[in-house]
């Protein structure tokens, strides 16, 4: 269903970026994101959600609230839509 391909993008998202994670760092947008198209293009995510994800900005007004400012580093979603 589409709330099912939302919620796989938006939990992958959160998954990458997490900075709780004890062994692991979270993703940098640019890392995240090239994950994410990668598996857009690769068929794991839907790639209309994907895209609807970088075109809205949503990625951003979630990376701009939940992650360090490290993590936060330009991109242009050019670079990532499919």
């Amino acid at each position: 269903t589409i709330p099912d391909r939302v919620m796989a993008v938006a939990g992958i998202f959160e998954a990458l970026t997490a900075s709780d994670r004890p062994y692991k760092e979270g993703e940098t947008l640019a890392q995240a994101l090239s994950i994410l198209s990668r598996m857009a293009r690769e068929g794991h995510v839907d790639t209309d959600i994907f895209n609807l994800f970088l075109r809205s900005g949503i990625y951003l007004e979630y990376a701009k609230q939940y992650l360090s400012p490290k993590q936060v580093d330009e991109i242009a979603i050019e670079d990532y839509l499919i």
